[in-house]
Formats: structure tokens, C-alpha cells, sequence
């Protein structure tokens, strides 16, 4: 065994270090859960806008019909509550936690509702913000959701470990901005879901240009964009191009992200629409 190759699949031997299938550590769902489909949002660092893709592609699926949910995962940075407008704490069944609903019937489960004050700071350590994140799949009761979006924090550490690990996920979608160093740092969530055998169902440009008001030119502030560089590499889709926008901005700082116009996601929304059937 001095030159393993880590490939258990083609190895018979039952050495200490072998891989154990994927499915091994999935955790079930609450007994009084029904979910059809898990979709994952990640990015491979911070402020590229995951949370604005997350609530953006939730609201377009419930203004197509279906029931969904959020989990928002990046437990030290949650704002996915704020975006919604909810203030309202998680219920509780005393064996479960039942998640708030935002005003057009979107459930959310989110670490600052189960916070005395909004804005303690989580200071917890890795092994406890990911068991954190998997009571939020094993002890919520997500009632009849069609759609759950995790919101992931970003990088490829504990949490977004445990989610793959624990929670059966459908498919990710993956969240940059046009810097090309970030670029490379999309390369590490790409190679991180391929490792854990999740389907990647595309990619989302966040901040991708300015759309000036008056010409219609559009202006890309951080330079030319290597989305679809990246894209082509990995053979995937470019799902969205979405500009800095000061009415989204100003939907999310408001609570009313699900009054939000413009059809920069509606591609995103159908290709996630298709894991449905």
C-alpha cells in the first residue's frame, strides 16, 4: 500500500484509510419532512452575492408555483432573513423547529431567528457551526418544499463539507464576480462539488457591468469578465449575468427582495426548473 492512489473504487484492500461511499453519512431528513429537491449555492470566497442569487432564484420559483424554502447556511454572516423582511423567531413543536415564512409564503430557517437580538455575533467554532447546519436539515420540518436553497458560506471548509456530506443535494449553482482572481477561487468550489460527485448545474456572474441610465451602454467596473472562460474549462453553463443594480440593492436593504423586476435570472430559474420532473 505504499503508493496508494486514494481511488477505493478500484481497490480491494481494507485499509484504514479508505473512503467510505458518500451515502454513508447522509443524515435523514425530520420524519415530518417533504422535500423533492436540495439546491446548493456556493462561491469560493465572500461578497459575490450568493445570497442575492439565493433569494433571487427562491422568489422566481415561488412566483412559478412552487412551494420552497431556504436554509440559510452561512451561519456566521446570515442575511437571508433581512432580504425577506423577517423578524419573526423559528417555532418550535418542542421536538422541532417549524421555519418563519416570509409575506409571499417562503419558508426560512436561519440562525438570527433563533437569536435574542439580530445582531449577537455567532462566535462558534467550526465543528459547531456545521452541526448547526445539519440539525437544520434533520430538525426542522420543511413541510412540503418542491424547492430547499441552501445558502452556503463561502470557501470549501467545514460547513460546506458537512452539507455535501449529510444533505442528499441535487445540484449547486455557483456564484462569482469578474475579477479573474475569482475566477480562480470559482476553480476551487468547481473541483470541490466534482470531488464530492455533485452536479453542478451552472454558473452566476454577480456584478458582472453597470447598465448606464441614460445610453444603455453597459460598463464592466471590474474589467473584463472570465466567467465564460471559466465555463468553457469546466464545460459548463453560464446561467446568469447579473449587473450592480441599485434597485436590488435597495429591495434587500428594505425586506422586500420578492418585489424585485428584471429577467437577468430567468434562465437560472429554468435550468434549476428542470431538476423538478
Amino acid at each position: 500500500m505504499s503508493e496508494c492512489t486514494h481511488d477505493c473504487s478500484s481497490c480491494g484492500e481494507n485499509c484504514p484509510s479508505r473512503q467510505s461511499d458518500p451515502a454513508d453519512f447522509l443524515e435523514a431528513p425530520n420524519e415530518l419532512s417533504c422535500v423533492r429537491r436540495v439546491i446548493g449555492i456556493v462561491s469560493g470566497k465572500g461578497g459575490v452575492g450568493k445570497s442575492l442569487v439565493t433569494s433571487m432564484l427562491a422568489v422566481l420559483l415561488k412566483r412559478r408555483g412552487y412551494n420552497v424554502g431556504i436554509m440559510d447556511a452561512d451561519v456566521t454572516g446570515p442575511s437571508i432573513p433581512k432580504a425577506f423582511g423577517v423578524h419573526e423567531k423559528a417555532a418550535s413543536t418542542g421536538t422541532a423547529l417549524i421555519p418563519a415564512r416570509s409575506k409571499t409564503g417562503v419558508d426560512i430557517m436561519s440562525v438570527n431567528l433563533l437569536l435574542e437580538d439580530d445582531s449577537d455575533p455567532v462566535v462558534w467554532r467550526g465543528p459547531v457551526i456545521a452541526g448547526v447546519v445539519k440539525q437544520f436539515w434533520t430538525d426542522v420540518i420543511w413541510n412540503d418544499v418542491d424547492f430547499l436553497f441552501v445558502d452556503m458560506p463561502p470557501g470549501t471548509g467545514d460547513v460546506p463539507l458537512t452539507v455535501f456530506q449529510s444533505i442528499p443535494v441535487d445540484g449547486i449553482v455557483v456564484v462569482a464576480s469578474p475579477q479573474e482572481l475569482v475566477g480562480m477561487i470559482v476553480e476551487k468550489a468547481v473541483k470541490m462539488a466534482q470531488m464530492m460527485n455533485i452536479p453542478i448545474i451552472g454558473l452566476v456572474e454577480n456584478m458582472s457591468y453597470v447598465q448606464c441610465p441614460d445610453c444603455g451602454r453597459r460598463i464592466e467596473l471590474f474589467g473584463k469578465s472570465h466567467i465564460d472562460e471559466t465555463a468553457a474549462r469546466y464545460k459548463l453553463p453560464v446561467l446568469a449575468k447579473i449587473p450592480i443594480d441599485p434597485s436590488l440593492a435597495s429591495n434587500c436593504d428594505s425586506g422586500v427582495i420578492e418585489l424585485f423586476e428584471g429577467d437577468w435570472m430567468d434562465a437560472a430559474a429554468d435550468a434549476v426548473e428542470k431538476f423538478h420532473a
